[in-house]
């Protein structure tokens, strides 16, 4: 349905889809979680119709390891900080100057990054899936590379571990490279950092995601920030759900001062 392009970031090969429109529109750049890509996370729920329905310019990125991105098996090669490079890099490709970012899960916490080091290009953020979990930690990361490696499934004890295992056979997923990228330094942000941010800022966890965390604590952190609980949605249901549309909807309106990309 839409058709993929790709971009270099460095010397890594990286997928997007760029829905195009007027000049005059704003663009929402989106970030997709561990192990999913932009069909799974923002093509397949939903996403990308409902923001272009609404007249916004809408650019996903497959980040490194993931979905038709270039599989990088280093665990250097991997980092929120280093994908939040990507997602600069492919706002510079496509000379948009700046954009309304969401994220999710791990791509909330690539939006934060790209927040904090880039400011001037994050119009607003939006941090679906990940609350306070981006400040605490959100759990161990071996169990769940080693799950994503072991040749049966059987083994895996760990419950969390065994969801990512089958989300990632489910999407088709390089598993090799997710375990590399499950492995690489998972910088938690400093409180002292989200609090200096001075953007519109929306927090969405579901009420049954037992990995992402408080959203209201995160929230409380960061100067204007507000969260959104998700009724009854655990950390993979929530992502298509209605009421975190029409609240990321409401977010993206209320935030509309007129100006374009």
């Amino acid at each position: 349905m839409y058709d993929y392009r790709t971009f270099r970031s460095g010397d890594v090969e990286l997928a997007f889809i760029d829905t195009g429109g007027a000049q005059t529109a704003r663009t929402v750049l989106l970030i997709h979680g561990f192990a999913s890509n932009i069909e799974i996370n923002w093509v397949g729920p939903g996403w990308v119709s409902l923001l272009t329905g609404a007249g916004y310019r809408v650019v996903a990125i497959d980040n490194r390891g993931h979905g038709r991105s270039q599989k990088l098996y280093d665990t250097r090669s991997y980092g929120s900080p280093i994908m939040a490079e990507d997602a600069r890099v492919l706002l510079d490709h496509l000379e948009i100057a700046q954009a309304d970012v969401m994220g999710y899960s791990m791509g909330a916490r690539i939006t934060a990054f790209l927040a904090m080091y880039h400011p001037a290009r994050v119009r607003s953020a939006i941090f679906g899936g990940l609350g306070i979990g981006m400040v605490k930690g959100v759990g161990a990361a071996e169990p769940i590379a080693q799950a994503l490696e072991t040749e049966d499934p059987d083994e895996i004890a760990d419950v969390n571990a065994r969801m990512f295992r089958i989300f990632a056979e489910r999407t088709g997923s390089d598993r090799r490279a997710l375990a590399a990228c499950m492995r690489s330094a998972r910088v938690k942000i400093r409180p002292e950092a989200l609090a200096a941010l001075r953007l519109p800022v929306l927090v969405c966890v579901g009420t049954r995601d037992d990995i992402a965390g408080s959203p209201q604590e995160l929230a409380e952190i960061i100067p204007g920030a507000r969260a959104v609980d998700i009724p009854g949605r655990d950390h993979n249901k929530a992502v298509g759900d209605r009421a975190y549309k029409e609240a990321v909807m409401a977010f993206l309106a209320g935030n509309d001062d007129g100006r374009g990309a």
